[in-house]
Parts: structure tokens; sequence; C-alpha cells
């Protein structure tokens, strides 16, 4: 028989397919860019064979929550998702990202978080899907960005939208959607996201619901303490009510205790709201330095006028006496904000010491205060200065891996790839939901289910997140006795160990460990084709 030009075997692997089911021993064909059949499968003239032996076979990952939106063309960004078994990210969270519009005041605000895309500049949502086709190894989803599409129509208006406004928005919203977007992503504690109340977004989820999209969001309060009030709108918008029937809602990067989020969680599903969420295996968390200890007015400030009033003796001075003592009550920090606070990024060629250093640190090389140190620091870098923000209460292992145990949840990791000393989750969160929380919250076959199944049923994408004849071929090959994640807070750029071989629509992009240099990714449109797991019961193995 002559052999197929494009045929791959995965040979002699054991087979977690994604279903929830019991693992098995098997093959694994692929011909083209889809998975053509799964048992026994004799090798033929010319097929590319895989050794699978010792190694899980599974479906490639799909990171819900990332922000590689413009990174995902880096080579180095490459290694570190594909040496994590991910396949898939989705971009366009927290409200921020380039498309509709040009880009340029996305790329602006969010530049120690996106950063710039290197070739967008305009478009909306269909050409932005169009620079992901085969220009990368991996997949790219899309949500449409709220606050992007409020700046669009409102610029940074803080008021509510009026009835024209809102049409604009809406339509701007439909049109995404229509050139394949996911969803709709909010980040509540940006701008201008945090300017737009309930009824606003609920308007705005209109067409999520008669396209059977979801909607995503960055939650209003910060979390912790304040995730109750955060879920309380997240049901007013999704839970069917007399205003509207309802929409299918995804709280991004989940953080509180996981007994509260237990109750919480039963509590959004008996008001009727259909909810999932991702969560990363980490308690630092990663943000914008003049999001965690500036005035929020600062965020919808130009960043020339941000600059010019940071550099003001007598703003200066009424921040130190005014503003920073409240920082120290702010309930995600305290009085020991200075030492929570370590610099991730910032662009300021003068200040490259300072990433991996925190902000009382950074005061004491200067030998000034931690209030001057900060402002220096922002004004350094025009306001593009992340930070890893640690937390006054780490929670266990054993904390985390009830959370992640849930039927709601996937898998996440938040991932930021700017900066010199980043969070370690954008190297490390896969690995680290594999060798950590496998046998703690999940089986292997459960992991495949919230690693990859459960998301891709979540965000539309019919033919990905399981292992199945006709499925696209996106694959994972983990070896289960080595795989774990070594990225650290002191170096978090170390790719995940035990993930050697992964292929993304059929072609082999990871081979031995390292790029093949394949460009075999897409931007990845939404389906309704998908048939939806569960609701009231976490499929087989995920417990």
């Amino acid at each position: 028989m002559t052999a197929h030009p494009d045929r791959t075997v995965l040979r002699g692997g054991r087979v977690v397919d994604g279903t929830g089911r019991d693992s098995r021993d098997a093959d694994v064909e692929i011909l083209g860019d889809r998975i053509d059949a799964i048992g026994e499968v004799a090798p033929r003239e010319g097929d590319d064979v895989v050794d699978c032996r010792g190694r899980l076979v599974m479906p490639g990952f799909i990171d819900a929550h990332a922000h590689a939106d413009g990174a995902v063309f880096r080579s180095d960004v490459q290694l570190a998702l594909l040496r994590q078994g991910v396949t898939t990210v989705i971009g366009g969270q927290d409200g921020v990202s380039y498309a509709p519009g040009d880009g340029v005041w996305a790329s602006r605000y969010f530049a120690a978080i996106n950063g710039a895309h290197p070739t967008y500049t305009g478009g909306g949502v269909a050409e932005l899907l169009r620079t992901y086709d085969e220009t990368t190894p991996l997949n790219v989803g899309y949500l449409v960005p709220a606050g992007t599409v409020r700046h669009e129509v409102m610029g940074m208006a803080t008021g509510r939208a009026d009835a024209a406004q809102l049409t604009r928005m809406q339509r701007l919203v439909a049109d995404g959607l229509d050139a394949g977007a996911l969803g709709l992503s909010t980040g509540l504690d940006y701008v201008p996201g945090i300017f737009a109340d309930a009824d606003e977004l609920a308007q705005l989820c209109a067409p999520l619901a008669r396209a059977g999209a979801l909607y995503v969001t960055h939650m209003r309060g910060g979390y912790e303490t304040n995730t109750a009030a955060g879920l309380q709108e997240v049901v007013a918008i999704c839970a069917p009510g007399a205003a509207h029937d309802g929409v299918r809602g995804h709280v991004s990067h989940l953080h509180v205790d996981a007994d509260d989020a237990g109750l919480l969680l039963a509590e959004a599903a008996a008001s009727g709201a259909d909810l999932s969420f991702d969560m990363y295996p980490y308690t630092r968390g990663c943000t914008l330095v003049s999001m965690a200890v500036l005035p929020p007015e600062y965020s919808a400030m130009d960043v020339d006028e941000a600059i010019a009033r940071l550099s003001d003796p007598a703003e200066r001075a009424r921040l130190r006496d005014e503003w920073f003592p409240t920082v120290a009550h702010k309930p995600s920090l305290g009085p020991d904000w200075p030492s929570m606070i370590r610099v991730g990024h910032t662009p300021a060629k003068d200040w490259a010491w300072a990433p991996g250093r925190t902000l009382a640190e950074i005061a004491d090389r200067r030998q000034t205060s931690v209030e001057e140190a900060t402002l220096d620091l922002l004004v350094a870098g025009r306001m593009e200065v992340n930070a890893v923000m640690a937390v006054r209460d780490e929670r266990p292992v054993e904390n985390l891996a009830q959370l992640f145990a849930h039927p709601g949840h996937t898998g996440g990791s938040d991932g930021i790839f700017i900066g010199a000393v980043p969070h370690p989750r954008a190297w490390g969160a896969f690995g680290r939901f594999l060798g950590t929380y496998v046998g703690r919250s999940f089986t292997w076959e459960g992991a495949a289910v919230h690693l990859a199944a459960r998301a891709a049923e979540r965000f539309g994408l019919a033919d990905r997140g399981m292992l199945r004849s006709g499925a696209a071929a996106d694959v994972a090959i983990v070896d289960p006795a080595a795989v774990t994640d070594a990225a650290t807070y002191d170096d978090p750029q170390q790719p995940v160990r035990g993930i050697d071989d992964v292929f993304v629509n059929g072609t082999h992009v990871l081979r031995g460990g390292g790029l093949t240099g394949a460009l075999a990714g897409r931007g990845l449109r939404r389906s309704n084709q998908t048939a939806p797991l569960s609701r009231t019961a976490a499929p087989a193995g995920t417990s």
C-alpha cells in the first residue's frame, strides 16, 4: 500500500484521550492535520514514526488565560509553551488587547503585560486572527476585549454609555464574533472597563447569548475577600432573569480560599448561572506596578500626562502624604507592601538592575524612601513596569488542589512574558499542574479533561481538546515519571521537564525538547458544533 505523504504514527504510548475514560495502550495515526485512527496502527514505509513507549499521548493543552497575544511570535515563548504541552493559548484577556481598532492604545496601556503585536496595525478581529495563521507553532484563540471596545467608542469617559454608544459597542462585539472570536472578555479592575456597570456589561453580552459564545471576566474588586461581591455581579450578568436569557460565563484567574470558592460557586450554580473558571497553580500574582500603588485615576491618563504629574514635586508630596498611607491598608498588600512587590520588568536601560528586586530593596540601593524610589521607577519606565506580587497568606498545596479538583476548573497560566524576571507561571504552570496535582486534584485522565477538553468545550473549539478520529491533531506526549516544572521566582524562565514532543495541527513542532521551526499554528475561529460536558458531574477520572 502506498504511504500517505503526511502520515505520522505515534507508536506504543498510553492514550489519555480527554473524554475522562480510562487510558489505554494504543497507537495514534495522524493524516495531515487530523487524527485518523486510534488503536493498533501498522507503520508503513515513509511514515514518521514516533516511539511513545513509557509515555502518555494526551490532547494538546489549552491555556485558557494567557497574555501571549504579541509574545507568541518569539521563539523563547514558543518553547516555553510547547514544553508545557500547550498547543493553544486564549488571548484578548482582561478586556484589553489589539482588536478592534489599530492596537495603539492597548499596546501602550498593556505594554508591560501583552507588549506590542509585531505586525497588526488594524483591520479588526478577522485581520488579527489572520496574523496567527502559519506564523507561529501554536494556535491562538481570541476574545473580544470589552475595554478596547469601550475605548474605541467612548475613549476614557467615566460616565455611563448612552443608547447610541451601547449600540455601537454591541456592533463591535457582534462583528468580532462573526470574525471568529471565542467570546467577550472584561477587566473590571482596569480602565476603561472599571467604568462599565453591570447593566452595560449585560447588554454587551447580548450578541454572545445569540451566538452561544462565552463571557470571560477578570472580576471587579481584586478577588480574595472581595470574591463574593465580584461573583454576585457575574451572576447578575450571566444568570437568566427578567431582562435577558443569560449567557455562559467564565471567571478568570480565580483567587480565593477553596472552601469559600466551593460555597460561592454552588450558590452561583443554584441561581442558574453556567460558570467555569481558570486558575493557575501559584499564590503570587503579577500586575502593573502603577495599578497596585497609584490612585486609580492614573490608569486613565495618557502616559505623558501621568509622567508629568509624577515628576511634579507638589504632586509627589501629595501622594507621599495622602495616598501612600492608604496603600498600606489595602487588603491585598498591607504595611509590608514595599517588600511584597518585586519588579519583573522595566524598559528603562538605566534601571536594568531593578528586575528581581523588591521596591524596598530598590529604595535601599538608591538610598531614598520607598515612595520616592517607586515614583522614580515609574517615571523612568514611562509606566511600563510590572511586578510579581506576594500575598500576605500563601495557601498550601492542599488548598489549591481542592480548587483544581472542582468540575468547573480549566487550566490557565495567566502567563505574562514581558520582563527580565517574570512570574514563573508563564514557563511552568502546566508542568506544575501535572507534576504536583495529578494524584491530588485529578488522575491523568482527569488532567486531560481539566487542561484540554473542558476548555475546548467552554470556548467553542469543537475539534480540539480530545483525541478522537477526525479531531485536529494537537497532541502532547508526556513522560509521567519525569514531568515537572523547573521555573522558580528567582529563576523563572526555565522550561518544563518531561514533555519533549508536541504536535500542532498534525505537525511535529517540538521534537526532542527543541523547536523544529515548523509554523503550523492557526488563529482559531469559534464553532458551535461541540457536545457540552456535563454541568452537574465531573467526567470520569477527574478526582
